[in-house]
């Protein structure tokens, strides 16, 4: 079975920096794409950063040009660098990872973190 743990979160100040942390536990699988939603107060689920098992990314227009998503293959473990933070960043932000199969890749379900709080001060 395949565990997510993040780490990173916290209270900062706008302008300020965070950086999340997200390892992937377990054996017998492998890791296809990776990313972070977050849950915002009175919004829906969105989707942050998503990053592909060949390193290619993707950001929410909202996110673009303040956050960087990053991936250790070795370690399967995502981050998300969170700069010039903003209020409207606060949130809960859960991780997830595509698992397939260890031979052929084939897709076998999409594992995700507990979350983590962020918090951003105005």
């Amino acid at each position: 079975q395949v565990q997510l743990v993040e780490s990173g979160g916290g209270l900062v100040q706008a302008g300020g920096s965070l950086r999340l942390s997200c390892a992937a536990s377990g054996s017998g699988f492998r890791i296809a794409d990776m990313g972070w939603f977050r849950q915002t107060p009175g919004k829906q689920r969105e989707l942050v950063a998503h990053i592909a098992s060949g390193g290619s990314t993707n950001y929410a227009d909202s996110v673009k040009g303040r956050f960087t998503i990053s991936r250790d293959n070795a370690k399967n473990t995502v981050y998300l660098q969170m700069n010039s933070l903003k209020p409207e960043d606060t949130g809960v932000y859960y991780c997830y990872a595509d698992i397939t199969t260890t031979q052929f890749m084939l897709p076998l379900s999409r594992a995700w973190g507990q979350g983590t709080q962020v918090t951003v001060s105005s």
